[in-house]
């Protein structure tokens, strides 16, 4: 019986789509994960035959659940180290703007196998539909916002790249990068190259659609090869940036953009220092792209002065010694127009930063988007995964039923220093000083 188009749909008939759809196909091995019935679209990813959205008992929130098949389980013991050393490391991965991987496990049968992923649910959409919308409706990107969204993607890039070893993406295109409500940026599809790569001979790779030849732009001059290099990712985020700014690149529908209307969209660049800097993306040659750690630190992208995202980073690390209510404690008592720092240079006009510089609200917001991960910490010291133990190479689904002792509890300190005295006297008896110092 076929479903008739949704605006033909009744009231009953959509309410009872929507608890078809809602349907319990399936329960992971603890009960934690429940499989529905609507599928999603998880793009062209190698191996992965299907894709359904998900229910996380646990957190309530919707997830996606995704399923890798093995017809012959004879190829599927050959490679099974290998792909629970994969998953491991998978999971070992943490960033603010990657879309996290939750958990996976193996299902074994007689004849043939599966692997089942549970990753998280993009719910607002990729960056693709945000650009299109825009364009829709004759607006123009907002520079700071563009500076903000590459920040962040090359905080995540510079995450997998300083892996051990580098984890290439491989498919990085503005439908693989994904916008919170908050303004958070976040990158899926990270397992893309090395599903390419761990099952290139064995899983079947499904031959590209229209929409997805229109994508090979993204793709580098060296694609086709060996190309397993981070600067591979470069170029697709120099694409990436490139579409954000100008909202799409025109060329022609019916197929692949060419080289001309890339470089004609770079010229067309109102900003001269980010057409420099999406040009070095765009190198021909792989040895000549920067990686996503100088890139980082390309002027261009300094929105926030260095001190001040330190500062917050640091704040927001020490919260568990801090009041809540500390921003608003510390600036009330405040004179608006008093000078809290001054710079003074010779033979030129002091500097003076005032109270009034910076609004309490505008604080807060702040400090709530670096919580959010929206200001990443420009990779002055980039996490990395920790490197793979023996001991970490079977953390199946179902192990957190396994009870292991509880550690004793860790006293911490959670007295505050309110007031240092420092008093600094010289000595009678010597020419040495004796400096006191009194804490309360």
């Amino acid at each position: 019986m076929s479903v008739p188009e949704k605006e033909h749909l009744t009231s009953a008939a959509q309410t009872e789509e929507s608890e078809d759809e809602s349907e319990v196909l399936e329960e992971s091995p603890c009960g934690r994960w429940q499989k529905r019935k609507e599928q999603m679209n998880q793009g062209n990813v190698p191996g992965i035959e299907s894709a359904f959205l998900a229910m996380d008992t646990e957190e309530g929130v919707e997830v996606i659940w995704n399923e890798v098949q093995f017809k012959d389980k004879k190829i599927f013991k050959q490679h099974e180290e290998s792909i629970i050393t994969m998953f491991d490391k998978l999971l070992l991965l943490e960033h603010p703007n990657i879309v996290k991987f939750h958990k996976y496990w193996l299902d074994i049968l007689e004849n043939s196998a599966r692997v089942v992923f549970i990753t998280e649910y993009m719910s607002s959409g990729s960056l693709k539909q945000f650009l299109k919308k825009t364009k829709k409706n004759h607006k123009t990107m907002n520079a700071k916002t563009l500076k903000r969204w590459c920040t962040q993607i090359l905080s995540a890039l510079s995450y997998l790249h300083s892996c051990d070893a580098p984890i290439i993406h491989g498919n990085l295109t503005c439908d693989t990068i994904f916008i919170q409500h908050n303004g958070l940026i976040k990158i899926g599809s990270v397992w893309h190259r090395i599903f390419a790569n761990a099952f290139a001979e064995t899983l079947p790779i499904p031959s590209l659609s229209q929409e997805e030849e229109k994508n090979l732009h993204f793709f580098p001059p060296e694609f086709g090869s060996k190309y397993d290099n981070p600067a591979f990712d470069i170029f697709s985020f120099g694409i990436c940036a490139l579409e954000m700014a100008m909202l799409e690149i025109q060329g022609n529908e019916d197929c692949r953009i060419s080289k001309d209307a890339i470089m004609q969209a770079c010229r067309s660049l109102e900003d001269s220092l980010m057409m420099e800097f999406i040009l070095k993306c765009l190198s021909s040659d792989p040895q000549q792209r920067p990686t996503a750690h100088d890139l980082l630190f390309h002027r261009v992208l300094f929105e926030v002065h260095s001190l001040k995202l330190l500062a917050a980073h640091s704040f927001l690390n020490n919260q568990n010694s801090i009041p809540d209510n500390v921003v608003e404690e510390m600036t009330k008592p405040k004179d608006p127009n008093a000078v809290g720092a001054e710079i003074c240079h010779r033979g030129s006009q002091v500097i003076q930063w005032r109270y009034s510089n910076v609004p309490t609200l505008e604080l807060d917001k702040f400090i709530e988007d670096v919580r959010n991960g929206i200001y990443p910490l420009m990779n002055f010291a980039t996490p990395q995964p920790p490197h793979l133990a023996r001991s970490f190479l079977h953390p199946l689904e179902g192990t957190d039923n396994v009870r292991v002792p509880t550690p004793d509890p860790i006293e911490m300190e959670t007295r505050k220093i309110v007031q240092i005295q420092c008093t600094l006297e010289s000595n009678a008896e010597s020419s040495r000083l004796h400096l006191t110092i009194q804490l309360t």
